[in-house]
């Protein structure tokens, strides 16, 4: 007869390697940072995180060799663009997950299976209940709001790119609306670009808000565009910068962050013109 083998009670993966900021900011969060052992470069929340983790990663490319070095036994990352590093490290025999989060109930969805992943169930649906308690908060304010603002997020200026899904959503929450709520769905941004500036300036923005990621929103270059001066958010200089790493991470920091300060921008613009 064979002896029963001991096996030790399974603890989630221990060598994690985030890929994207959102997973790193979560888990740092829920007090897990101690399993994080490499992350990406682009990562500044928390900032501690790039002074105590090695950076392997950039967005759409990656170090294979110093992420196999790290000996992971799980690998975090965020979209189809991450396809190819994905590919890499499961054929070197690395446990990869990759999430597609494009909307706010995905990203809570996503956030509560980090969580598990890790043990920290419990504490991720607290966690979640927190911020949702204060989008309900948020939200409350904003349907009390007497006229909503036109909004044009611009997360890329040439070529123009229009707002990813959970940013058309956060901008509705807080009060405003998305002029281009139609290409909010398009997952890809390639698919989000609008390819004539005239259209924007035809669809009369109250508010222009950019997020270019990776560079620093110029809104003086905005207001200079050829017709823009007739652009009601350039006449009342409602014209703003929330950054990247704030509002364009599918995480914590959008939920957090991000749409209170799309909600700050909207009120401000309500006191002054609505």
């Amino acid at each position: 007869m064979v002896a029963a083998q001991a096996f030790s009670l399974p603890q989630g993966p221990q060598r994690i390697v985030c890929l994207t900021e959102e997973t790193t900011e979560w888990l740092y969060l829920l007090g897990q940072e101690s399993r994080i052992v490499g992350i990406s470069g682009y990562t500044v929340r928390p900032r501690r995180a790039r002074e105590e983790k090695p950076r392997v990663s950039a967005f759409t490319s990656a170090r294979i060799d110093k992420i196999l070095a790290l000996q992971p036994d799980c690998v975090l990352g965020f979209s189809d663009m991450q396809a190819d590093i994905a590919a890499a490290l499961i054929r070197a025999g690395v446990q990869v997950t990759v999430f597609n989060q494009r909307s706010v109930a995905e990203i809570f969805s996503v956030l509560y299976q980090v969580a598990a992943m890790v043990g920290q169930g419990e504490q991720g649906l607290a966690r979640i209940a927190e911020m949702q308690q204060q989008l309900a908060a948020i939200a409350k304010a904003a349907a009390a709001l007497p006229r909503r603002p036109k909004i044009y997020f611009e997360e890329w200026d040439v070529p123009h790119i229009s707002a990813i899904q959970w940013v058309s959503e956060l901008i509705g929450l807080a009060g405003g609306d998305d002029i281009f709520p139609e290409l909010a769905t398009q997952s890809l941004g390639k698919n989000r670009i609008i390819a004539d500036g005239a259209e924007i300036v035809r669809r009369n923005p109250d508010i222009i808000i950019g997020s270019w990621c990776g560079k620093k929103f110029r809104p003086e270059l905005v207001a200079a565009r050829t017709g823009w001066g007739e652009v009601a958010a350039v006449k009342t200089g409602q014209l703003f910068e929330i950054k990247s790493a704030d509002i364009l991470q599918p995480g914590p920091a959008a939920l957090t962050d991000g749409v209170a300060a799309l909600h700050r921008i909207i009120m401000d613009w309500s006191r002054l013109h609505g």
